[in-house]
């Protein structure tokens, strides 16, 4: 074959599908190519052979049936937008004894299933059997509109693959689409990308064999051949590509910032009122050993809320600045950029105030640097940072602006690395007069193979002991939609907090009216029966509104409401979280800014209202804001959810334990497919189709050995062409720049 020559998979769609559907399919799912469109794997197959009778069916079970559709009615949400189908589908049998069994489904916000469920049509469909009111329910259910023309019998055995579909490109027609794509498939211009040693060692199956099988399996056995051997194909991409990259970051020098004995660091060890966990200490030596070589440091840190991720980082800058360097931190919020800014000025003392009248003479400078001060404020903590006079540097994105230069930046500290892009990192590591070492902090905890999977590069730390006084925290679930009356017991539940002399959280999805405060999920849920009055007058709980209604709250009469805000100004903001820890404020009503870094240890009850807005995480890092004091937490997820809608899965997950590894599984397992390099992650395309992090551990590690061997034996892989042109292929720039460094 003409290596000159685009590969198969390069071929556009419409040379080989036809204009029509080629543009559809690529104006409404992305798909450009064959590749695009052989890579557009079925999200699962329905069998026929294992078809359940409606009047047979068991509660709380999966089932696939096929049915006739009976009706399709829709209705308006109440207190949401969108809208809820309900159809009604009955045996696609012959009525012979006027007994033909019935199904109700509900689709949220299913605009396909009102369009296609046309009474009278024929489907299979499939999900899990609840029940609402009284009767059995299938709740948004997948399925696949069947052809009535009768059909030849080998192919009506066949499973009926279910494509990741789009409002105008139903999957039939994807599957169509597909099955004339393989008929004409020039399998002679495939180029494999798995080497023919690893494929004959694993027992895959050959790549024109994989596509048939993935795409038209004559039983499902034959599809999971084909989906292994395309997670192995994954795996392996994914691998490589890191493995390549680990390659070169070996290759870069760093400044070695050896330990000094006497310096900073052992003054600063010797004031410590209580002794490191046997943890910190461990990951202290790593860190002091990968500071004092000469090639960067690249190492995430990671540890549940207040397992002592700061102090473990701030001794890293210390070691750093007795070498002679500094240290910038970078945090996503000026909250909490100001909290790190004064728990760590706090925890040095006067060995952080060198140069004033109280510091310490052999002391450093600790500065902080925010977009909101003003401009002397700034101009005097660049200063600092350009003259050397401050040791540490803490800031939020403002550290990144071209006119903030450092005498000696040794050590970037990312916290919380998930709130930024891998552009906005790597602008801070350029401005040191050699790659700096870098250590990411996170308190979202990451299973050890999905890190390996995503961290690339970045060796793994964990944290996995709480300091002492951390007390445990219960969690709740409080659906509003069963129980209204609930509502005002959640608020006599704060009050009797703050009358034992405690403190409350509120957090809310929202700021005010019309604004949603960025990094919540959307949901889609209704009232059901308007049974609040507030919920109807607005969509989401926001802080403006619920603080001014909780000052009408009989329960609450005479206590201190306030709000907190990404919005309000930050000398306000900052008075307030001032109050808040002063205890002047009993209940505290704030979006998720709270959500990292806010220590009150007086804290001990939160209410989330609209949990179903947030993430598996998120709700685990708000929670671990209770129970800080040595006090116990309590914790109440409220939400206005209809019972069986699938967000409530997520809030029992985070009800039903406090062990973050264990929600971190539960969390990927009901992620949609792809997200743990969504496009919103990673700025490109999802490039896990088929590989789950989680389950696939095995097939994972033995990839990454595979990938770490071919890499050392031909580092530009130019005896394995294919593999690097799936590497290019899967992962475009900015994906496999997210990958390197999480």
């Amino acid at each position: 074959m003409d290596s000159r020559l685009p590969g198969e998979l390069e071929f556009p769609l419409d040379r080989r599908i036809g204009k029509t559907t080629a543009k559809a399919l690529e104006k409404h799912l992305g798909l450009k190519t064959v590749g695009d469109l052989l890579h557009h794997f079925p999200r699962r197959y329905l069998e026929r052979g294992e078809l359940t009778p409606i009047a047979e069916i068991p509660f709380d079970e999966d089932v696939t049936l096929i049915a006739r559709v009976q009706s399709n009615n829709r209705r308006q949400m109440r207190a949401r937008k969108g809208m809820i189908v309900e159809v009604v589908v009955t045996d696609d049998t012959d009525d012979t004894d006027g007994s033909l069994g019935q199904l109700h489904l509900t689709f949220f916000n299913g605009f396909n299933a009102a369009k296609e469920l046309v009474v009278g049509s024929r489907a299979m469909f499939s999900g899990k059997v609840g029940a609402y009111k009284g009767q059995l329910q299938l709740t948004n259910p997948s399925y696949v509109l069947l052809d009535e023309d009768a059909v030849d019998e080998e192919e009506a055995k066949r499973p009926i693959p279910v494509y990741p579909a789009a409002a105008k490109v139903a999957s039939p027609t994807i599957a169509k689409s597909v099955a004339m794509l393989l008929d004409t498939l020039q399998t002679e211009r495939l180029r494999d990308p798995l080497p023919e040693s690893i494929r004959d060692r694993e027992r895959l199956l050959g790549l024109t064999e994989a596509y048939e099988q993935i795409h038209r399996p004559a039983e499902v056995a034959d599809a999971y051949k084909a989906r292994h051997r395309f997670r192995y194909q994954e795996a392996l991409v994914l691998q490589t590509a890191l493995a390549r990259r680990r390659a070169l970051t070996a290759q870069e020098e760093a400044t070695a910032r050896p330990a000094v004995p006497g310096g900073l660091l052992d003054r600063f060890d010797q004031s410590l009122p209580f002794t490191l966990t046997s943890g910190q200490a461990e990951i202290g030596r790593e860190l002091s050993a990968e500071l004092a070589g000469d090639h960067p440091m690249n190492r995430l840190l990671q540890g549940e809320v207040g397992s002592g991720k700061t102090l473990v980082a701030l001794r890293a800058m210390l070691q750093v600045i007795d070498a002679g360097g500094q240290a910038a931190l970078l945090a996503p919020t000026e909250v909490l950029a100001a909290q790190h800014y004064e728990s760590i000025s706090a925890m040095l003392g006067p060995l952080g105030r060198g140069g004033q009248l109280d510091g310490d003479p052999d002391g450093t400078r600790v500065t902080l640097l925010t977009g909101s001060m003003n401009t002397a404020g700034r101009r005097a903590a660049m200063l600092d940072a350009a003259s050397g006079a401050a040791g540490i540097i803490i800031g939020t994105h403002a550290l990144l602006s071209e006119h903030v230069s450092f005498a000696d930046l040794g050590l970037v500290v990312v916290d919380e690395q998930h709130r930024f892009g891998v552009e906005q990192r790597d602008v801070l590591r350029t401005k040191g007069h050699s790659t700096p070492h870098l250590l990411v902090m996170t308190a979202t905890p990451i299973p050890r193979t999905v890190a390996m999977t995503v961290f690339g590069d970045l060796e793994v730390s964990t944290l996995t002991e709480l300091p002492a006084g951390r007390a445990p925290i219960s969690t709740f679930v409080a659906p509003l939609a069963e129980n209204p009356q609930w509502e005002q017991r959640i608020w006599a539940r704060a009050r009797e907090e703050i009358d034992a002399g405690r403190q409350v959280y509120v957090v809310c999805p929202k700021i005010g009216a019309r604004e949603d405060e960025s990094g919540s999920d959307v949901a889609l849920f209704d009232d059901d029966g308007g049974t609040r009055e507030r919920a109807q007058r607005q969509e989401l709980t926001s802080v403006t509104e619920l603080t001014e209604y909780l000052t009408t709250v009989p329960a609450l009469d005479g206590k201190v409401v306030a709000p907190l805000h990404g919005r309000l100004d930050p000398a306000d903001k900052h008075e307030t979280m001032t109050a808040f820890n002063r205890g002047d404020i009993d209940v505290l009503v704030s979006t998720t800014v709270i959500e990292v870094g806010v220590d009150v240890p007086n804290a001990s009850l939160m209410v989330i209202m609209d949990a179903d807005r947030f993430g598996i995480s998120q709700l685990h890092q708000l929670r671990g804001r209770v129970g800080r004091g040595g006090l116990p937490g309590t914790c109440l997820l409220v939400t206005q959810l209809e019972p069986g809608h699938p967000s409530r899965e997520r809030l029992e997950a985070v009800a039903a334990t406090t062990d973050g590894f264990e929600l971190s599984r539960k969390d990927l397992e009901l992620r949609r497919e792809g997200d743990i390099l969504g496009a919103s992650q990673s700025g490109g395309r999802s490039t896990l189709k088929l590989l789950r992090a989680v389950q696939d551990e095995a097939l994972i590690e033995k990839a990454r050995a595979d990938a770490v061997a071919l890499v050392a034996e031909d580092p530009d892989l130019r005896g394995y062409p294919a593999l690097d042109e799936a590497i290019e292929a899967y992962l475009n720039p900015e994906a496999e720049a997210f990958l390197e460094r999480g």
